[in-house]
């Protein structure tokens, strides 16, 4: 992959990080507003950290050595991780689902297709940002230790 593309990937990434950042802080403002406020509650954190974790991987994606198929992968599983994860979290707090989230849903109840939705949600972000980590974090196949420059090698880039 060409430097300009990965440049371009960090910026879009960092880009969306601060953005579901934001979101996040938003969705924070209206928890006592939906129908189980412990999920939104849970919505306003996921949508937070989710955020700083797409900050910092933009923040590190030129440093990382992968394939052009694995970085294209983990970019895009990192984007819809993101965001999927964020608005499926949200959507259960709204709608009051609990049956993948039965902690945080306790004395909450949906209909059956409402619970489904929010199931596969959260299931398939779960699945998409743990591959988004591997992804980034096998890096190693290219040579250098754990996916990273050398840290000299880090220092003398201009």
């Amino acid at each position: 992959m060409c430097y300009e593309t990965l440049v371009d990937r960090r910026r879009r990434l960092f880009w969306h990080g601060i953005f579901l950042f934001f979101l996040g802080l938003v969705v924070g403002a209206f928890v006592q507003r939906m129908t189980n406020p412990r999920l939104g509650l849970s919505a306003h954190l996921g949508g937070v950290m989710t955020g700083t974790f797409l900050a910092v991987l933009g923040a590190l994606w030129t440093e990382l050595r992968l394939s052009p198929r694995a970085e294209s992968a983990a970019y895009w599983l990192a984007l819809f991780g993101g965001y999927g994860s964020s608005a499926s979290l949200l959507l259960a707090a709204i709608l009051g689902t609990s049956s993948a989230t039965p902690i945080a849903g306790a004395g909450h109840s949906a209909p059956a297709w409402q619970e489904a939705m929010v199931n596969l949600g959260l299931q398939s972000t779960a699945a998409a940002m743990l591959s988004a980590a591997c992804c980034s974090s096998g890096a190693s196949a290219a040579g250098d230790s754990g996916g990273m420059h050398a840290p000299d090698t880090f220092l003398s880039r201009s």
